[in-house]
């Protein structure tokens, strides 16, 4: 089913919380919506699922306009946070609900809703566990029972709010491989809501970056994380590091000193790259003249399979972080030299 919002807004007690959204999803796609709180990603899912009804615009799923359809026409199904299962009831029951309530006139015969229940269970990867009540679940079991609840009612369109906050790294990290295959297999489009960059990074076919109730940039994982068009986006997906610098005359300088990097950009910018885009230099020179960022190295730590460092640039002692092979590993108090393969640079102070 595709799906296609045109100029959605929502107002909050005159507060913008959505401003003039459009973004369309191919049907079968996978789709992130990531940014920082408030940023508008949970507002817009809500107008999607109907909960939230826009100020503006138009909802579209596929040639029919949803925009003044109710929860139950639209046919979504829907994934919170906090799973949302009937305590009262059991596994079966919980998966079976979304069945059991449709009109009768919708609604499967009991044999058929229990064959579809199990299918489910199956598909989710929690057989045997049908009687079971939800206190009796883990919380990464219980999420995979709400998400079998959703999938039952076979939705139109998959929206997932946060799915795995409530989890533990290593269970979060788990769910996400696990999702993807679901995902894979039953090829709705679903779209999911979440704040964790490398979440989006790993999931998604596409990730749409959010701030301050507008889109900010979208496009494939790896295209945001080498490509990003704002400092915003830099700084936001993957880990990264900023300087003032100046450019002069096709050279960029950090406090006047040479870098070794070209531009044809003119006047004061801001310098991002990430910690792994660094060659450390095996002699720290003390010379005004070297063509690369020295400083004093203020903290050291493994970090994985590497080294990460942090080091004090420059005369007001400004920190970034770089990674080096862990054999590289210096000592705090040591000057180092370094060298940047990638960076973007973005004009202003």
């Amino acid at each position: 089913m595709d799906v296609r919002v045109e100029e959605l807004t929502r107002d909050f007690d005159g507060f913008p919380a959505l401003a003039g959204v459009s973004l369309g999803l191919r049907s079968g796609e996978l789709v992130a919506l990531l940014g920082p709180s408030g940023s508008g990603k949970t507002t817009l899912l809500r107008l999607i699922a109907g909960l939230v009804q826009p100020s503006s615009g138009r909802i579209f799923f596929g040639n029919e306009d949803a925009s003044s359809l109710s929860v139950q026409e639209r046919h979504v199904g829907f994934v919170f946070q906090h799973y949302a299962l009937f305590r009262h009831m059991n596994v079966l029951e919980n998966i079976a609900f979304g069945l059991r309530v449709q009109s009768r006139k919708a609604r499967p015969k009991k044999a058929e809703i229990k064959r579809r229940a199990l299918e489910l269970l199956d598909l989710v990867q929690l057989p045997g566990l049908a009687e079971r009540y939800p206190a009796q679940l883990s919380g990464g079991q219980r999420q995979r029972v709400a998400l079998a609840r959703a999938l039952a009612i076979e939705p139109r369109v998959l929206l997932l709010d946060e799915p795995f906050g409530a989890l533990d790294a290593k269970v979060r990290r788990e769910l996400r491989r696990w999702l993807r295959d679901i995902h894979d297999k039953t090829g709705h489009t679903t779209i999911f809501v979440t704040h964790d960059q490398q979440e989006a990074l790993e999931l998604a076919d596409r990730v749409v970056v959010m701030e301050r109730g507008r889109i900010i940039q979208e496009g494939a994982p790896h295209s945001l994380y080498d490509a990003p068009n704002s400092p915003f986006v830099f700084a936001f997906i993957g880990e990264s590091s900023d300087l003032p610098v100046e450019a002069i005359g096709g050279e960029i300088k950090f406090e006047n000193q040479p870098t070794g990097l070209c531009t044809q950009e003119n006047g004061k910018a801001r310098l991002y790259f990430r910690p792994h885009d660094v060659t450390l230099l095996k002699v720290a020179t003390e010379s005004n003249d070297a063509a690369a960022f020295q400083g004093r190295v203020v903290s050291g730590r493994r970090h994985q399979g590497v080294a990460r460092l942090e080091v004090e640039l420059g005369s007001i002692a400004r920190r970034v972080e770089i990674e080096v092979p862990i054999e590289d590993m210096r000592n705090v108090g040591e000057r180092v030299s370094f060298q940047l393969n990638r960076w973007r640079l973005f004009k202003g102070e």
